[in-house]
């Protein structure tokens, strides 16, 4: 469990287009949903074979590899936000195009369990970087992308946008 609980993030705390992120996470501890992510996360990479590692389930579609970088990207990317925010940084934070990181990034080269490892070992230190927050950076708004969100907004928007994609891969990958 987190050292402390930051509650779930007001409307105005993040952009709309990542309610549905949000409302995914159903717990009030974003910490313990992201604690409790990577045990189903990693059981669900571990059991599948490197041949559906390039798996699509339609053309122009990611891989299954691609959309686990992709989470992985992204995580790393919104816990950097939020580390920024945390401290206070008033610069506005740049956007960024996940479709031309998936193209540079070459993860249908890299292996399923690598991935895992990767995902891992990140999310365990977001969760430890969480953790460090005071109430106060918790609460903290800057810019990022254009728009105002909060760090707790950003956690609950890593959560919620982990389930997004793992409930794509169970419904269109793995079928």
């Amino acid at each position: 469990m987190g050292q402390l609980s930051p509650g779930k993030p007001e409307q105005s705390e993040f952009a709309p287009y990542y309610s549905g992120y949000v409302s995914l996470v159903t717990e009030n501890d974003v910490v313990e949903a992201l604690e409790h992510q990577i045990d189903d996360t990693t059981s669900l990479l571990e059991g599948l074979s490197e041949e559906s590692g390039t798996l699509r389930y339609a053309e122009g579609k990611w891989s299954v590899k691609e959309l686990i970088g992709h989470v992985i990207d992204t995580e790393r990317i919104f816990a950097y936000r939020a580390l920024r925010i945390a401290r206070n940084d008033r610069m506005p934070i740049e956007g960024f195009e996940q479709d031309e990181y998936i193209q540079n990034a070459n993860f249908d080269d890299r292996t399923i369990v690598s991935l895992c490892r990767e995902f891992e070992a990140l999310r365990r230190s977001n969760i430890l970087m969480l953790n460090s927050f005071s109430e106060a950076e918790w609460l903290r708004i800057g810019t990022a992308s254009g728009t105002n969100v909060s760090v707790r907004a950003l956690a609950y928007i890593i959560a919620g946008h982990e389930l997004h994609h793992i409930k794509i891969l169970r419904e269109r990958y793995l079928v």
